[in-house]
């Protein structure tokens, strides 16, 4: 499945692929007509060395059969060593591919788990090429072959070899039957798991402060209870399988042995032929016990390529656009109708309005008006589920996201950073000639660079877990900074003095007419007055609509006016509260 989804994105990248496959195919025909060496070694011994008591002969048989035994065994470990470094060569063609496919989930559509599945589900499959699996895949084509000669030594040996095989082919199915409910109820409790296990550690202070700890774990326990319930049921069935084929194949070789000395004592075979059709019969049957004792990996395995393919089709590489001049001019938005990923309706509803260089726009309304919706939007975080937004005349879906991304400037309610630097988290992980002026330009916009240089290693402070060496309102202004980095055109900042003292919130309106000075456009969501005093424009909205947009003073008057009226404005009473009018 992964394979066909690979070949339609990379061609020749699959085609390259496909050459090692046939290597490997190659080497396993050659590894397989050799395993017929040990019969015919063993029928010349007992039919010509045993009859003629020929000495040479048999030293001759023996050196022949180890060489043929070492040539063998090389082959075996070279197609060994090939299927682990095809497994990092698909690692390498997709891991970047599937990274960045993570990343674009929880802007598309509702993640269930914590949203790595995806990434497991490629080291599922690494893992598996690397094992027994494809080496029992690769050995199957050739158990007729086996078969067909164990029918030359005598007909009623090959009958007993093939109703053998057709045995373990039943078994093989059972297995898959058996397992495939488990195995996927598994994945869904493993990613269950998973999820709650990191929500637990992300939310370790409020568990222990609040006291639900315990709480929480025995949640936990439950869902692990039941990933353990549906793995165990996944390792008995094949383990079962596995040891009743075991059991089997061990009968199996009895009976032919039992079955070529009869035949031999009525002198229809020769001695050599016991023990050539025993070991033959019992080379055809391996692959068949090796695929049902590998059956959980392969089922893992198949589970995985089924996902990843369904990913890489539901999020298909796009081609490049053409790279386009950095924006100086304007911002449109016409006829915006947005919702948060994976939903089906709408949170904003048809706002439109135009914004021109060295404007500032301040974002007002009460909570769950969609203010935070629409600014994702903006900035195409969330998509656009109707309408249009332009930035100097091309549409979001016309720019390179990388390209775009390195004009806009975004600062969001929840702050997260990486591992790193401070230097490294302000710079976007930037790792260009100008990174360190840049850097120190965009924190002396932000008004940090002196909080950064009091810190033990300046910009070269390591910002720990998420930031968590730093206080709420450092972690603002260091996001601020980042924000400003490279003095991006468009700047939107999702209520940036939420924690922030008197002289964040004084450095926060230096930033913001800084940016209209250089000509940039700021879009500032605000529940405080002082957040929206360096800007020129006030817009209001109110259950996802588009109350009010106009010069600040004049919607503040309009607004004022409205408060008087009998009727009820929601986005004038939550200014009202906020003490902006």
């Amino acid at each position: 499945m992964i394979l066909t989804s690979l070949s339609k994105e990379q061609p020749s990248l699959f085609s390259s692929l496909r050459v090692w496959l046939l290597g490997i195919g190659l080497f396993s025909g050659v590894i397989n007509v050799l395993g017929l060496t040990g019969s015919f070694f063993m029928l010349q011994v007992y039919d010509r060395v045993l009859t003629s008591h020929s000495v040479p002969t048999l030293i001759g048989l023996s050196i022949l059969a180890a060489a043929l035994y070492v040539f063998q065994g090389s082959l075996d470990l070279l197609r060994s060593r090939l299927l682990v470094r095809i497994g990092s060569y698909i690692d390498d063609l997709l891991a970047g591919r599937i990274y960045a496919a993570v990343l674009q989930l929880p802007l598309r559509t509702t993640v269930s788990g914590d949203g790595l599945q995806p990434l497991r589900d490629l080291d599922n499959l690494r893992s598996f090429l690397a094992g027994q699996g494809p080496v029992a895949a690769f050995d199957l084509p050739w158990v007729p072959i086996y078969l067909i000669f164990v029918f030359t030594l005598h007909f009623w040996l090959g009958c007993t070899a093939v109703a053998g095989a057709l045995v373990l082919v039943v078994l093989t199915a059972a297995t898959e039957v058996l397992s495939r409910q488990a195995s996927m109820k598994a994945t869904e409790a493993a990613m269950r798991s998973n999820a709650m296990s990191l929500a637990g550690f992300r939310n370790a202070e409020v568990l222990r402060a609040m006291g639900f700890a315990e709480r929480h774990t025995e949640r936990w326990l439950a869902v692990n209870r039941r990933y353990r319930s549906a793995q165990q049921q996944v390792g008995d069935v094949s383990g079962g399988m596995s040891t009743v084929s075991k059991t089997f194949r061990a009968m199996l070789q009895s009976a032919l042995l039992a079955l070529g000395a009869w035949l031999t004592i009525k002198g229809d075979v020769s001695a050599g032929a016991i023990v050539a059709g025993s070991i033959v019969s019992a080379r055809a049957l391996a692959p068949i016990e090796i695929a049902i004792a590998n059956w959980r990996f392969f089922l893992t395995a198949r589970e995985s390529s089924r996902r990843l393919s369904m990913l890489m089709e539901a999020l298909p590489v796009k081609a490049a656009p053409l790279q386009l001049p950095p924006p100086r001019h304007e911002l449109v938005i016409d006829g915006v109708f947005a919702g948060p990923p994976g939903s089906s309706g709408f949170t904003v509803h048809n706002v439109s309005l135009k914004l021109v260089a060295g404007q500032g726009l301040g974002l007002v309304g009460p909570s769950g008006s969609g203010k935070s919706t629409f600014v994702r939007t903006v900035v195409g975080a969330w998509p656009l589920l109707r309408g249009s937004i332009r930035i100097d005349g091309a549409t979001l879906d016309q720019w390179d996201s990388g390209q775009l991304g390195r004009h806009i400037g975004y600062l969001p309610q929840e702050i997260e950073f990486f591992e790193g630097t401070i230097a490294e988290n302000i710079a976007r992980l930037d790792h260009g000639a100008d990174v360190s002026a840049d850097v120190i330009t965009a924190a002396k916009a932000a008004n940090v660079h002196d909080m950064v240089l009091h810190l033990p290693d300046g910009y070269d402070t390591i910002i720990g877990r998420n930031g968590s060496a730093l206080s709420a309102g450092q972690r603002q202004r260091l996001a601020l900074a980042r924000a400003l980095y490279g003095d991006p055109f468009l700047i939107v900042l999702d209520e940036p003095s939420s924690n922030l003292d008197a002289e964040g919130e004084a450095a926060l309106s230096r930033a913001i007419d800084g940016v209209r000075r250089r000509g940039g456009i700021v879009i500032v969501v605000a529940h405080r007055p002082s957040t929206i005093t360096s800007v020129n424009l006030l817009a209001v909205i109110g259950n996802g609509t588009l109350q009010a947009f106009g010069p600040k003073q004049d919607v503040l008057q309009k607004l004022i006016k409205q408060s008087a009226a009998p009727r009820d404005v929601t986005a004038v009473a939550a200014l009202n509260a906020s003490g902006q009018i």
